[in-house]
């Protein structure tokens, strides 16, 4: 039932401009692709990519906070702890991408697919997730403190020490999930669904013993 929403895909058009990523006084992008290429040790404040495609892109030591992603998929990249703090991200894909330590915290995701990403050590605390699907992700130690959920579902992930204390987890599927442990507040957990198995384990967090 937590599954049955549908994710508005990325509007972009056939006819994109490949470009290079330089520096510039407005930082804008649109209807291009940037590809097979390195970001290194860039710092900007509030850039803006709309219609873009990141094709084979390593991110390194970059900063975008406040960024503004509209129309984007990120394919194949690397944006291991790249710093996207209180952005503001839209119909954007990350597929098939190491995304290890991305800081995604006090940011607004709507209309976002997270497919077959390695996603350990993910950040995304304080942050507004709406319609927002994790697919056959690695999610361990993800954190997701006081987050504010809706319609987020997850498909075959790797939950193992995902932290989402402080975030209701009502009307949330795990069931399909693996994990040995998550952090939750026992107040958070009702209406989550879970298979037998993890309920037990959640019943552990309450501290019954079970026979």
């Amino acid at each position: 039932m937590a599954n049955t929403f549908k994710i508005q895909q990325p509007k972009i058009p056939d006819d994109l401009t490949s470009t290079s990523f330089q520096s510039m006084d407005e930082p804008y992008y649109e209807m291009s692709i940037i590809s097979d290429c390195s970001i290194m040790s860039e710092e900007i404040h509030r850039i803006r990519f709309e219609q873009v495609i990141f094709k084979n892109v390593t991110f390194t030591d970059v900063s975008f906070k406040s960024i503004e992603l509209t129309d984007v998929i990120f394919d194949h990249c690397d944006l291991s702890n790249t710093d996207f703090r209180d952005g503001s991200i839209h119909r954007v894909e990350f597929k098939d991408s190491k995304i290890l330590g991305l800081n995604l915290s006090d940011a607004s995701l709507g209309n976002v697919l997270f497919q077959n990403c390695n996603a350990n050590l993910i950040s995304f605390g304080y942050s507004k997730l709406k319609q927002v699907r994790f697919d056959s992700c690695l999610l361990r130690n993800a954190d997701y403190y006081e987050s504010n959920f809706t319609k987020v579902a997850f498909k075959e992930c790797d939950l193992n020490e995902a932290n989402f204390e402080q975030t209701p987890l009502k009307g949330i599927d795990l069931s399909t999930c693996t994990f040995d442990r998550i952090n939750v507040s026992i107040k958070d957990i009702a209406g989550c669904e879970v298979t037998e198995d993890q309920a037990l384990g959640f019943a552990r967090l309450l501290g019954l013993i079970i026979k």
